[in-house]
C-alpha cells in the first residue's frame, strides 16, 4: 500500500511539471527565441519546483493541518507576491524580453501572474489531500490494529490462574496417579493446543471452538469433582464441523458466564447452553445463574469488557449480520443470545 501511494505520488508531481512546463514552453515562446527561450523555461522550471515543495512540504503542514487557516493563507498570499514579483523584474532583465502593441507587457504579467497562482493552488491542493489521506489511513490502520487488539484480548482472557490452580491440582493428584489426573492433563492439553494453535487463524470451524468450551468444562467438572450444573443442547453437528466463525468469540462468552455463575461456589449455580444452525443463521445462547456473593468472583465488573470486545470482532466479520443481546433477567438469571446470519 505505502509504494503505491507513494508512487502515485511521485507520479502526480511529475504530471503536473509535465503539464506546467508545456504551458511555460508555448507562453514564454511569445516573447522569447531559442536559445534564449530554453533558458527561461528551465529557469522558471527550477524557480516553481522550490516554490511548489515550499507550499507542499512546510505550508501545508506547518499551518493548515494545524487549522491555522488564516495563517496559511497568508502566507501562501505571500509566497504567490513575491514569486511573482521575482519573475517580473528578473525575467525580462536577464533574458532581453521584447515587448511591443502586440505582446504587451501586461500580457507577460497575466501569464506570470497565472503561472505563479497555479503553481501555488496546485502544491495546496496535493499538500492537503495527501496529507488528508494519510490521517484517513492512519485512522484505517489504528482500527485494524484495535481489532487485532481485541482479538489478542479474546485470546488471553483465559484465566492463567485457572490454568495455574490446574496445573497445581494435576501435581498433587500424580503423587496417587487415577484416571482423574490422565483426564485433566489430556483437556488441559486440548486447550493449550487451542490457545496456541486454533486462536492464531483468522476463522475456525464451530465444533473446534466447542470442543475448547467442552474441554474447560471438563477441567472444572474435574476441579469440582463433576458436580457443577453445566448444560448443553447441541444441534446438527455434522453443519457445525463446516461452518466457520472467528475463534474465541463463543469460549469468550462462556468464560463470563462460568466466571459470573459461581458453578462450584454456590448452591443452585448453572450455565445452560444452546447452539445451533437454524434458517441460515447460528444462533448461541447462554442462560447462568448470577452470583449473589460478588467476592467469589475476580474483577466482578469486567463483564462488560469480554462482551465489549466480541461486539467488535463481530463487527468486523459480520457487519450487519449479527444480533448480540447480553442482560440480566428474573429470577437472578443472566442471558447472553448471539445470532450470526451466515
Amino acid at each position: 500500500m505505502e509504494y503505491h501511494w507513494g508512487f502515485l505520488l511521485k507520479f502526480q508531481h511529475v504530471l503536473f511539471f509535465l503539464l506546467f512546463f508545456i504551458i511555460t514552453f508555448f507562453t514564454e515562446n511569445y516573447f522569447l527565441d531559442v536559445p534564449e527561450l530554453i533558458w527561461s523555461v528551465f529557469f522558471v522550471i527550477i524557480f516553481n519546483i522550490g516554490m511548489y515543495y515550499l507550499v507542499y512540504f512546510y505550508l501545508v503542514p506547518r499551518f493548515y493541518l494545524s487549522n491555522k487557516y488564516p495563517e496559511f493563507i497568508l502566507y501562501a498570499f505571500i509566497c504567490f507576491l513575491v514569486s511573482s514579483l521575482f519573475r517580473i523584474l528578473l525575467e525580462p532583465a536577464v533574458f532581453n524580453m521584447e515587448f511591443n502593441e502586440t505582446l504587451s507587457n501586461t500580457k507577460f504579467l497575466y501569464n506570470v501572474y497565472t503561472a505563479q497562482g497555479i503553481v501555488i493552488l496546485v502544491a495546496s491542493f496535493l499538500g492537503i489531500t495527501k496529507d488528508k489521506f494519510l490521517i484517513e489511513q492512519d485512522f484505517k490502520e489504528l482500527g485494524e490494529e484495535k481489532d487485532q487488539l481485541y482479538l489478542a484480548l479474546l485470546k488471553s482472557k483465559l484465566n492463567p490462574h485457572f490454568l495455574l490452580n490446574t496445573l497445581n491440582n494435576i501435581y498433587s493428584k500424580s503423587f496417587n496417579p487415577s484416571e482423574n489426573t490422565s483426564e485433566s492433563i489430556l483437556q488441559l492439553s486440548k486447550l493449550l493446543q487451542y490457545v496456541i494453535y486454533d486462536t492464531n487463524k483468522e476463522k475456525i470451524t464451530i465444533k473446534q471452538e466447542f470442543s475448547s468450551i467442552q474441554s474447560l468444562i471438563g477441567l472444572y467438572q474435574l476441579k469440582y469433582h463433576n458436580v457443577l450444573e453445566i448444560d448443553f443442547e447441541i444441534g446438527e453437528e455434522e453443519i457445525l464441523e463446516v461452518v466457520e466463525i472467528p475463534p474465541s468469540v463463543c469460549l469468550t462468552l462462556f468464560e463470563n458466564a462460568l466466571k459470573h455463575s459461581a458453578v462450584g461456589i454456590e448452591a443452585e449455580s448453572f450455565i445452560k447452553v444452546k447452539y445451533e444452525i437454524q434458517d441460515q443463521e447460528f444462533v448461541f445462547e447462554i442462560r447462568n445463574s448470577v452470583a449473589k456473593n460478588k467476592n467469589f468472583m475476580e474483577n466482578p465488573d469486567n463483564h462488560g469488557l469480554g462482551n465489549e470486545a466480541v461486539i467488535s470482532i463481530l463487527e468486523k466479520y459480520y457487519p450487519e449480520r449479527f444480533t448480540f443481546i447480553s442482560k440480566e433477567t428474573e429470577n437472578n438469571t443472566y442471558e447472553t443470545l448471539l445470532k450470526i446470519k451466515l
